[in-house]
């Protein structure tokens, strides 16, 4: 502002001393031009005097500054201060010349050849008919000027600097008020009454840029919030794969470490899967991937984000998958084992029924082979309940409402059941504890007790012992499975909860059985809430715990 102050101050002050300069020496000039006129009229009248007195002889000792000529009647040169006269051309045609013989006196101003310059003239009549002319250089404009050209460059530095200070002190005072104006409450300033228009459009703008920081700070606390607590992970790159944004989420399912300042994406994570995912978003489709990290399994859903038709860089959604995955492989596993359960006693019933069917047993056998058809149908309608049953505990979509229900005496009943299969291995059955009292649904939990007491027979030596406890452990209800028979492997026991899985497989025919029965105990134990630990020793018993 103070050099805008500062031009327009020299600009004015320029053009004043300019037009001021210019009115001066044209005055000047022609004041210059009057006095010299007046000075060689009364030099001529001078000279015209001494000449009447002295003739010829006064010029002998005339001295000046001024050109004198003496022209005769019929301008023809008498004499010239500064030339020959013989030399010189006739100056009857003169206008000074003709202006003095015909008025008495004439005078003009014009360019001489002779002198190579501008003079002023001034001739007049002597008595005896001849001219006396009287002549001196005018100088120019540029002249006079060059003469001043000190004093006119003092001026104009004066004038600069002048306008320099006056420039500065008035954009210090101008701008004082200006920058006293509070742009967060403009309305509250007192400045120029010109500014109170710009200061008013100042006042509601910054009304509405508040609000619209309001509403963007709203809404990025509540995508921060949203972010923040999403169990899954969320990124956004760009073109470049450089990280624009990330929950904490992302950085923990990635096993990275905070991703300050600029930071490609493929740093965080190396798998290819995962970079795949990132290349072919930024390609523009969108892509699901599966990368595996320390043992667990993460799905990686990329959709490319584009600006003006072009690709501008990607979102990117990473789920923990690995439970999904694990139950996928179970499922699988779960199918080809089922499969497998299923097909053996079908294709046995359907072989001893082809049997029967072509003839080729011998009347008093048919009790024989119908009896294996029995088992084995048996078998499979076992294996269907037990499926049946995972089924609904898995889905939570038991019929059967939860009531209390009485361990002790569930158990007692199961051991009742199983006294028969017992007393054939030479198997005692012991019962402790009281009258316990859950909250649970009586037929599946009596299928827990009998499969854990049906295994602990199965598994367990000739004159083994099988030993129940029911009791009240710290408000919580607690059944208590023990035998003496041959263990567990260490290597087996996370996995014999599992589904059809069983420790011997090469005698799993011969013991019977599903393969069902401790998946059930487990699916019925997270039905009701309750806790299933096992304890085992290998070739001293095993022990299995549940604690509602």
């Amino acid at each position: 502002m103070t050099a805008r102050i500062f031009r327009s101050i020299f600009l004015v002050a320029t053009a004043v001393l300019l037009a001021c300069f210019i009115l001066i020496f044209g005055m000047l000039y022609e004041h210059l031009g009057q006095q010299i006129q007046a000075e060689l009229q009364t030099e001529a009248i001078y000279i015209a005097q001494g000449l009447a007195q002295s003739g010829m002889e006064y010029f002998n000792g005339l001295r000046g500054t001024n050109r004198i000529t003496w022209v005769a009647a019929d301008g023809t040169v008498l004499y010239d201060s500064d030339s020959e006269a013989a030399a010189m051309e006739n100056h009857a045609d003169r206008e000074e010349i003709r202006e003095a013989l015909t008025g008495g006196a004439g005078e003009s101003t014009r360019y001489s050849t002779t002198f190579d310059e501008r003079r002023i003239y001034f001739a007049t009549r002597l008595s005896d008919g001849t001219v006396l002319r009287v002549s001196s250089a005018q100088h120019s404009v540029w002249v006079l000027i060059m003469g001043m050209l000190s004093p006119v460059i003092f001026i104009f530095v004066l004038a600069a600097v002048l306008s320099g200070v006056l420039a500065s002190t008035l954009a210090k005072r101008i701008l004082r008020p200006v920058n006293a104006i509070d742009l967060e409450h403009p309305e509250q300033s007192e400045t120029y009454e010109e500014l109170a228009p710009l200061l008013s459009k100042i006042y509601h703008q910054n009304r509405v840029i508040d609000s619209q920081i309001s509403e963007l700070q709203r809404k990025q606390a509540e995508f921060t919030a949203i972010t923040e607590n999403m169990s899954e992970g969320f990124l956004v790159i760009d073109e470049h794969t450089d990280l624009l944004s990330y929950n904490t989420s992302a950085l923990r399912l990635l096993g990275a470490e905070a991703a300050g300042g600029k930071r490609s994406v493929l740093a965080l994570n190396r798998s290819e899967g995962f970079r795949n995912a990132v290349e072919r978003s930024l390609s523009g489709e969108h892509s699901e991937e599966i990368f595996e990290r320390e043992g667990r399994y993460f799905q990686i859903m990329a959709n490319p984000v584009s600006r003006e038709g072009r690709v501008a860089g990607a979102v990117l959604i990473i789920l923990d998958i690995t439970e999904k995955h694990a139950q996928e492989n179970m499922r699988r596993e779960f199918t080809a084992n089922v499969s497998h359960e299923l097909k053996t006693p079908l294709t046995s019933i359907s072989g001893t029924a082809e049997i029967i069917k072509n003839g080729f047993v011998k009347p008093e056998d048919i009790p024989h082979f119908a009896g294996n058809i029995y088992e084995e149908a048996q078998r499979l309608i076992a294996l269907i309940g037990d499926i049946m049953r995972l089924s609904q505990l898995d889905e939570d979509s038991l019929p059967l409402e939860k009531q209390p229900v009485d361990l002790y005496a569930l158990a007692s009943s199961v051991l009742h059941r199983l006294e028969d299969t017992a007393q054939k291995k030479g198997i005692s059955f012991a019962l402790s504890g009281q009258r316990t009292i859950v909250s649970g649904v009586p037929q599946v939990l009596d299928e827990m007790i009998f499969n854990l007491c049906d295994n602990a027979v199965k598994y367990n030596r000739e004159n083994g012992h099988v030993r129940v406890c029911v009791s009240t452990e710290q408000e919580h209800a607690v059944l208590r499975v023990e035998d003496d028979g041959i263990g567990i492997p260490a290597a087996d026991r996370d996995r014999v909860f599992e589904r059809f899985y069983r420790v011997d497989k090469s005698h799993s025919k011969e013991i019977g059985g599903t393969g069902l029965g401790l998946s059930i105990v487990k699916h019925g134990a997270m039905f009701h809430n309750a806790r299933v630990s096992l304890e085992s020793e290998l070739g001293k018993g095993t022990t299995v715990t549940i604690v509602f």
